[in-house]
């Protein structure tokens, strides 16, 4: 953009958007999920943090008992995600990890 230029509404709105993007808080995420994990291993299952990134994508991965349950994507969308949306500021979604 040459100095005499002034920025676009549109470039401007992105810009904003951006910057009042939550950062996410490893930290706190780590936390909650220690909280979900309870109650996952109290029925024989459990959930490992793959991966976050910058964006809010989180990526875990199930194990033990919820790893073969058919109900474990229902779980993983309806309930991890919405728990973890609510809880940590800057998740945006949560997948499964595909090993």
């Amino acid at each position: 953009m040459a100095e005499n230029e002034t920025p676009s509404t549109e470039q401007t709105a992105n810009e904003q958007a951006a910057e009042a993007k939550p950062v996410l808080n490893r930290k706190l995420l780590s936390e909650t999920i220690d909280i979900i994990r309870q109650s996952l291993q109290a029925d024989g299952g459990d959930i490992a943090l793959i991966d976050c990134t910058d964006d809010g994508v989180v990526t875990l991965e199930m194990q033990g008992a919820c790893a073969g349950c058919p109900l474990s994507t229902y779980d993983m969308s309806e309930g991890i995600e919405r728990i973890l949306k609510e809880h940590v500021p800057g998740v945006t979604r949560v997948q499964s990890a595909v090993l």
